[in-house]
């Protein structure tokens, strides 16, 4: 326990509490050689995130659930040699164009996950967004620590697209 967290008490608020989270998002893109419809529905299928991405691992819909909104997911979490699972609900899902989901769930999340998809010559460009909508101690109790966060999900995204555009090459999706 750090002492920030010594301090609180379950009335105190988070100590980032009223922090302008307006930094605390952003966007990369990716042309993908394949077709809005076709990365629609590798995105969708949340299984299939592990296969591109650094840090996720294990993830799956509830049983009876997929990629409609309402659906609830898990998945394992890796940063810094520590791993945790999150819950997930999935806030929209458009085929062939948008999939976004809040880690927590849509009343009460933390972060807001989304991929939009815009066709693009052959190919597409994919967009995957990062937005924190709420400090949790979870993420930290500094700016600095959020911050650290926020970088780290952006190198994480950038791996994920590329890994995503390689994975789609050598998988001939269409």
């Amino acid at each position: 326990m750090n002492a920030a967290t010594d301090l609180r008490t379950a009335d105190s608020p988070h100590p980032l509490a009223g922090l302008d989270l307006t930094p605390f998002a952003f966007t990369r893109r990716c042309w993908v050689n394949a077709k809005p419809d076709a990365l629609y529905r590798l995105v969708s299928d949340v299984g299939l995130i592990e296969t591109w991405s650094p840090s996720a691992s294990a993830v799956s819909y509830a049983a009876g659930d997929g990629p409609w909104v309402g659906a609830r997911f898990s998945g394992r979490n890796r940063r810094g040699g520590r791993e945790w699972v999150t819950e997930s609900e999935v806030v929209q899902a458009d085929p062939g164009a948008a999939f976004a989901f809040v880690v927590g769930g849509a009343d009460h999340g933390i972060v807001r996950w989304s991929w939009h998809f815009r066709e693009q010559g052959d190919g597409s460009v994919v967009q995957q967004s990062w937005q924190l909508l709420r400090t949790d101690p979870v993420l930290g109790d500094t700016c600095e620590e959020v911050e650290a966060l926020r970088d780290h999900m952006a190198d994480s995204v950038e791996s994920t697209l590329v890994a995503l555009a390689q994975w789609v090459t050598c998988n001939a999706v269409p």
